[in-house]
């Protein structure tokens, strides 16, 4: 009976570091964002290479805490909630790396923005807005994951609808500012893969909610309306 007890403190244990070290990704991704859209809009060099260098770092944690899990399933065989939670783990450990490459991809079109003319350059309220939006996002989907927080996770979901609105606004705007003046058109198109990269940095937020309705709900909650997401999250 000791035995087990101690086996079931080491296991809860084992699960407890693996969170953590989760929301340790998270913090850093979140790191990176603010730094890849501060650098577009300050024209910082030195901190769009920061972004890029550091997203290696990004891959080398999610290797990390992938390897944890496969041992933890392995050894420890985990069921029901457990295994739930393990699996929602590894999920959002995926969605967390490709932020971080997001926030590279926006790093790397800020150094090519750099080099142009900022008389043609638009502006970036509508970029820092969005940003804002999906930055949010993805706080609060970490939240949902370290509290187990469903009234969160349906929130983010909510507000995945209004970053692809932002995304859709920027695109209208960037296409007028084309036409007017067709010298900007090169420039217009980086700018959109910025704005592309934010929208998908929301998709990626909204995916981690989902995971934690998952973990605590058990019911797959990918594919279904936000209005059904809302009804779950309340039942």
């Amino acid at each position: 009976m000791v035995g087990t007890e101690h086996t079931s403190k080491q296991f809860d244990a084992e699960l407890e570091a693996v969170r953590a070290r989760v929301l340790q990704m998270g913090g850093l991704v979140e790191n990176q964002i603010k730094l890849a859209i501060e650098s577009l809009i300050t024209g910082d060099v030195a901190l769009m290479n920061q972004v890029i260098e550091d997203d290696h770092r990004v891959n080398l944690m999610e290797v990390e805490i992938d390897e944890s899990c496969n041992h933890i399933l392995v050894r420890r065989q985990p069921a029901a909630g457990d295994l739930r939670m393990v699996m929602t783990v590894i999920k959002t450990i995926t969605d967390l790396e490709r932020i971080g490459d997001e926030a590279e991809k926006i790093a790397r079109m800020a150094k090519l923005l750099s080099q142009k003319e900022r008389l043609h350059l638009p502006r970036y309220n509508e970029i820092k807005h969005a940003s804002d939006i999906a930055l949010d996002m993805l706080r609060k989907s970490l939240d949902a994951f370290a509290r187990l927080n469903l009234t969160a996770a349906a929130e983010v979901v909510r507000q995945d609808e209004q970053v692809d609105e932002e995304f859709r606004a920027i695109m209208r705007y960037l296409i007028t500012f084309m036409m007017e003046d067709p010298r900007t058109i090169s420039t217009s198109l980086e700018i959109l893969f910025v704005a592309k990269a934010i929208e998908r940095i929301g998709d990626h937020a909204k995916n981690m909610s989902e995971y934690v309705v998952y973990m605590v709900k058990g019911r797959d909650v990918r594919h279904v309306t936000v209005e059904e997401i809302e009804r779950e999250v309340q039942q």
